[in-house]
């Protein structure tokens, strides 16, 4: 064999072999794919190009664009925009989106860096335009919004502590159903859109900032007025029932003081009756006993009672 045909073979083998590997691909799960011929797309296949597992093309002829077919984030940068009442804020949003048709999108937008550049425009040109047409406490307050935590202060309330008419999650949806109007023509689908965070520029969020101070402050004084109040209330009813107690306890004091004075009247009455002299002589010698001390003088006349009282009880 000539040399020419035995260096032919291997490098027939290799070409072969070459031809085989670029003649298949495996799609893993979470991708999808577009075949193209020519740069032109095979319309008869994009539809297959979908479940994962091993694929096959004509070999350098046909070319493969894979492309994700999970859930992609995007996230937009900090925009300030003005709302209907007249007040500036930043806004950073956020929305989850898929590349619902492949060659669509392969055709229309190209890659992924692209199409975030594209619903950059989308998405904040939406959020811009639904801001504009809504005041302040639509976008940071939720529908379920609710101001219990205000008790009684709450309906003295100015009109801007209320509860929303649409709140954040439906302006969310608006901008959600406006967008997806328009994505479908791009291969994208767009699954939600959020407010990640809104914040005041720096000279409104100084006014909100005090005006919060003062509306604290302003609850705290109706608290405290409330307090007050209550306060004088109890005091005034803890006086009143304790002038009630007192008064009826000093009563029932006078009248059991009454009886018992009665009683020891009638007492007295009694044991001066049943012998008056002796009565007489025990009251004489308790008088005696108030009257005279340890080291009292006395001066009696001769013909006292008591001078003789005593006389006789020194007798043997």
């Amino acid at each position: 064999m000539y040399p020419e045909k035995r260096l032919l073979v291997p490098v027939l083998i290799g070409l072969l072999a070459l031809a085989l590997w670029n003649s298949c691909f495996i799609l893993t799960e979470g991708q999808q794919a577009v075949i193209t011929q020519f740069g032109k797309p095979l319309r008869s296949r994009a539809e297959s190009l979908t479940r994962a597992g091993l694929k096959f093309k004509v070999p350098f002829i046909q070319q493969v664009h894979f492309f994700e077919k999970k859930i992609l984030i995007w996230n937009g940068d900090s925009n300030q925009i003005p709302t209907n009442d007249k007040t500036y804020i930043y806004m950073e949003n956020t929305a989850r989106w898929r590349i619902s048709d492949a060659l669509r999108f392969m055709q229309a937008v190209g890659s992924e860096a692209r199409a975030r550049t594209l619903l950059d425009d989308i998405l904040d040109g939406t959020v811009r335009d639904l801001v504009n047409k809504n005041d302040l406490i639509e976008i940071i307050r939720s529908s379920d919004w609710s101001p219990d935590y205000m008790d009684m202060t709450m309906q003295h309330a100015p009109e801007d502590m209320k509860k929303p008419k649409h709140g954040r999650d439906q302006i969310s949806r608006d901008v959600l159903a406006a967008a997806s109007k328009i994505t479908p023509q791009y291969g994208i689908e767009l699954i939600d859109v959020m407010f990640k965070r809104v914040n005041y520029i720096d000279t409104v969020r100084q006014r909100v900032y005090d005006r919060m101070i003062s509306e604290r402050k302003r609850i705290a004084a109706e608290k405290r007025a409330t307090g007050e109040g209550q306060k004088a209330e109890i005091l005034g009813r803890v006086d009143r029932e304790f002038r009630e107690i007192t008064s009826n306890a000093r009563k029932q004091a006078l009248e059991i003081r009454g009886k018992a004075d009665a009683e020891a009247t009638r007492i007295y009455a009694s044991a001066y009756n049943a012998d008056p002299e002796f009565y007489a002589f025990q009251k004489s010698l308790e008088s005696y006993r108030t009257v005279l001390g340890k080291n009292s003088t006395l001066m009696l006349k001769p013909d006292s009672d008591f001078l003789r009282y005593l006389q006789s009880t020194n007798k043997p």
